[in-house]
């Protein structure tokens, strides 16, 4: 399978603005992404609306293309970029920009879900150990799976309610999944993604995917045990600083 790698990656947040260009061990996060992917794609693409961004990525060899600064999710993002491109694929992976500890075994294990003829689009999930103790809803996101390893659900709450035991105690007694926003697309997928309106569940819960599962489509999702970081605020970044080696940039 020929896979697209997109990194969308725009500069204004309104928790941490500009924190595709934050310092990590004298670079910038975007390098970090990059370097954590590009062995598990064909080709791979920072999507951005800022020069900045573009010309950092560019500055250390990497490819970045302007895109629209309207776009709502990094999914149309990713769907501007290929209505640019000549050449075609059969896998365009999502990639979170603000994922600075990334690893390539993890977007293989999403892409090679693609070798059944039934996947459309594809996320990642991971499975919580069974010792892990309390989770905490709001900014971590959770989801439940059929036995067939499709999303039923995804929320910012912890789901499923486990009744009559007390809450440290749910993974040892079920399966948990936290969800790792990366998302995998056939072409046609995510041109369908793109052109749905936001659905009332999106809506609520402030959670793109859902809009795919209440048009009633299939979610299918691979489990890793990688666990990274996902820097939305400046304790996230603290905390990737203090967990990514300093020699990884050298």
């Amino acid at each position: 399978m020929k896979t697209l790698g997109i990194i969308p990656a725009r500069f204004s947040s309104s928790r941490l603005p500009g924190k595709p260009l934050a310092d990590i061990h004298g670079k910038p996060m975007i390098w970090h992404v990059y370097q954590g992917t590009k062995e598990a794609v064909d080709r791979l693409i920072v999507a951005t609306d800022d020069e900045r961004i573009a010309a950092a990525v560019r500055d250390f060899g990497g490819e970045a293309m302007m895109t629209s600064p309207d776009h709502v999710n990094g999914s149309s993002r990713c769907a501007e970029v290929v209505s640019h491109l000549e050449e075609t694929y059969d896998v365009i992976v999502n990639i979170q920009g603000d994922e600075p500890m990334i690893e390539t075994a993890p977007i293989l294990s999403l892409v090679a879900l693609f070798s059944r003829p039934e996947v459309e689009m594809a996320t990642l999930a991971l499975r919580l150990p069974s010792d892990f103790g309390e989770m905490e809803g709001g900014n971590s996101v959770y989801l439940t799976v059929d036995k067939y390893q499709r999303a039923l659900y995804f929320s910012r709450q912890v789901i499923p309610f486990m009744r009559d035991v007390p809450t440290d105690q749910w993974t040892r007694e079920a399966n948990y999944f936290r969800h790792i926003g990366m998302y995998a697309f056939r072409p046609q997928a995510l041109v369908d993604f793109s052109a749905m309106e936001e659905s009332p569940l999106e809506q609520i819960e402030k959670l793109e995917q859902l809009r795919w599962l209440e048009n009633g489509r299939a979610l299918h999702v691979a489990f890793t045990n990688h666990y990274g970081i996902s820097v939305d605020t400046d304790s996230d970044l603290a905390l990737a600083r203090k967990k990514i080696p300093s020699t990884k940039t050298l």
